[in-house]
Formats: structure tokens, sequence, C-alpha cells
């Protein structure tokens, strides 16, 4: 493990307002640290220098440098051990499903009952790590989306989304209860990068609550992001209850040569 004890400075934006300014400097903080990350230069496991080490280099306040790190610790990037310092988070092992299935057709293809009820569908400021995948200044305006998907009238999937109004601004005109919103988009916004991330979790109590189970019952995660022309388009949150649902794909290859 491998030890950064310096950093150079960062440029920090001061536009002289005491109310705009402290959120200017948490951001590009939050970005250079992701940008350390990103690169190479700080690897998993790695310890990041410490709060006073980064004041004195980025010419910030402790208290800037404190919610910056927060917020990198709530959205993964980084873990914090009091009395022992901050490291680089270990990244976690992902599979990845190779294409955007709609779970309506995969429902129907077995015989049985698909049903679908959207929950909330509106226009909102975007918390920090929507924002942050959507790569779109903090607070900007997004349109979300929650919706519940039923096999034979048991819920299967929560589908909680978010979508670039730039890149589809007629999202929140569409009535999803006609044309599902995975369909919609893919009619409408050709998808030039998928990233899909699966991982394992509990929901929280207002998910158990819409997909009718307990708190404390196992769930498959689906993240997926979708660009258009290098343009963010969706950040979508997709939570399977793990006794009702599984994820996979299955791939042809013509080359011989492939062992698995």
């Amino acid at each position: 493990m491998s030890t950064p004890t310096s950093v150079k400075p960062v440029a920090v934006a001061n536009t002289g307002g005491e109310s705009d300014t402290p959120l200017a400097r948490y951001a590009q903080v939050k970005s250079f640290i992701r940008g350390k990350i990103e690169s190479g230069a700080w690897l998993p496991g790695d310890r990041i220098p410490s709060e006073l080490n980064l004041v004195d280099s980025l010419g910030v306040s402790r208290m800037t440098i404190n919610r910056a790190l927060r917020e990198l610790t709530a959205e993964g990037w980084i873990t914090r051990h009091s009395g022992v310092g901050t490291f680089v988070a270990q990244a976690k092992p992902q599979s990845t499903l190779l294409m955007i299935a709609h779970i309506g057709e995969e429902i129907s293809a077995r015989g049985h009952e698909y049903g679908y009820q959207t929950v909330l569908v509106q226009r909102e400021s975007a918390p920090p790590a929507v924002s942050n995948a959507l790569g779109m200044p903090p607070s900007s305006s997004v349109f979300h989306l929650i919706g519940v998907h039923r096999e034979n009238g048991v819920p299967v999937r929560l589908e909680d989304r978010y979508v670039n109004p730039a890149a589809v601004p007629d999202f929140l005109g569409q009535d999803f209860d006609a044309l599902r919103p995975s369909e919609y988009l893919s009619a409408t916004v050709p998808a030039h990068e998928i990233e899909h991330v699966v991982d394992a979790c509990l929901p929280t109590r207002a998910e158990a609550a819409l997909l009718e189970i307990g708190p404390d019952e196992p769930c498959l995660v689906l993240v997926r992001r979708t660009w258009m022309n290098d343009i963010a388009v969706t950040f979508a949150r997709f939570v399977h209850p793990g006794s009702r649902y599984r994820l996979g794909c299955r791939i042809r290859t013509e080359d011989a040569r492939f062992q698995g």
C-alpha cells in the first residue's frame, strides 16, 4: 500500500460571495480528489493526505475539506477510519450485462402477466450523486421517475431513474402507463454507450414498502448509465428482491479460440 504524502495546490474559484463560494470550493475539491483516483495517481487502499494537509495544499478551509470528504465517503470513493486515516476505497467486483432488456417483454415471453405503475415523475434539483453521475453541475435540474414493475401481480423491480432534460426534453410529457420509460427512451434516444454495475444491498424502508418486502431482504441492484454522443442521458437504479429475480446474460462468440 502506498501513501501519498503531498499534493499540488489546486485553483479554487473565489466569486466574492459568501453564499456561493463554499459550494464552488467544495465542488472543486471533490473534483480534484476524484481526478486523483480516476487517473490512478491514488490507488485503492492508498491513504490520502490528512485534512490539515489538504487545507494547506489546496488553500481552502477545513470545513470545506471535511464536507468534500464526507460526501466522497457516502458516494463510495473513499473510506474513513477514526484515528487511522482516509483511504481510497477498494474497487468492488463488477458483473457486466451486455444489453438493455425490457422487463415487460421478458415477463410476457414467459407467459406471465406484466404490470407497471408510475409512483413519481417530476422535475427536481439533482442530488450530488446524481449530478456527478450525469456529469452535470451541482443541483442541476433533472427529471426523476420512480416506478414499480410486477410479474403476476408481485413486485419484481423498482425503477429509480434520473434523466438529463437537455438530452430528452419531452420526457415528462409521456404517458408511461402506455409506453414504459425504457421503451420510450430506446425509441427516442440512441444509446451510444452503456454502463452496467450490479451490486447487492438491503433496500431502504421506502424501497421495501414499494416492493412489498421486509427491510432485511437482500436485493440485487443494477445501476445503469447511458450516453448519446458523449452526453449523459440517464442514471437509473433498478432494485430487485433477491428471492424473486436474477440478473444475467448469455452471449455467442464466433471466435473458436474463446475459452470463457
